[in-house]
C-alpha cells in the first residue's frame, strides 16, 4: 500500500463534497449527454456521442482518484502543531539569505499544494528542508542551480 495523502480537515471536507457531487449529479448530467448523442442517429460518425463518452471516461476516472484518496488518508491536527517547530499547517515567515527578501508560506499535504498562492508541500524539497525548524534555524534547499539557504524568521498558525 502507497504512503497515505496527509489531508487538512478542510481538503478532506471538499474532496467528500466533490465525490459527492460527482455521485449525485455529474453522472446523471453526464449520462443524459450520452443518452441525447444516442438520439442524434448512426455512433460510429456522431462526435457528440465520441464526446459524452470520453466526458463520462475523464468523470469515473477523477471519481476514482478522490475514492482512492479517501480510502488512504491520514488527518493532519493543525491544533495540535506547536508554533515553535514547523509542522503541518504551520504558516513560516523565511529571508532568503542571498537576497535579502521576506516570504511567507503555509506548509500543506502534496493534495493542497499550490506554490503559486504560497501553499507548500511538506514533501517538496523546500517542504522538507523546512518541517521540523525553529525560529533563528536556517533551512538549506537543494535547487538545481545549487543550495538556497532561508532563515526562519516567524512561526505561526
Amino acid at each position: 500500500m502507497k504512503n497515505p495523502t496527509k489531508l487538512t480537515p478542510t481538503r478532506l471536507k471538499q474532496i467528500q463534497d466533490e465525490l459527492e457531487y460527482i455521485k449525485t449529479v455529474r453522472e446523471n448530467e453526464v449520462a443524459e449527454l450520452i443518452k441525447e448523442a444516442r438520439s442524434f442517429g448512426d455512433l460510429s460518425e456522431n462526435s457528440e456521442y465520441d464526446e459524452a463518452k470520453n466526458e463520462q471516461g475523464k468523470l469515473f476516472s477523477h471519481k476514482q482518484e478522490l475514492e482512492a484518496i479517501l480510502a488512504n488518508y491520514v488527518l493532519i491536527d493543525e491544533e495540535a502543531q506547536s508554533n515553535d517547530v514547523i509542522g503541518h499547517g504551520s504558516r513560516v515567515t523565511v529571508r532568503d539569505l542571498e537576497f535579502d527578501e521576506k516570504e511567507e508560506y503555509t506548509i500543506v499535504g502534496s493534495q493542497e499544494s499550490d506554490p503559486a498562492n504560497g501553499l507548500v508541500s511538506d514533501e517538496s524539497p523546500f517542504g522538507k528542508a523546512l518541517m521540523g525548524l525553529k525560529v533563528g534555524d536556517i533551512a538549506e534547499v537543494h535547487a538545481p542551480d545549487g543550495i538556497i539557504k532561508y532563515e526562519i524568521v516567524e512561526i505561526d498558525k
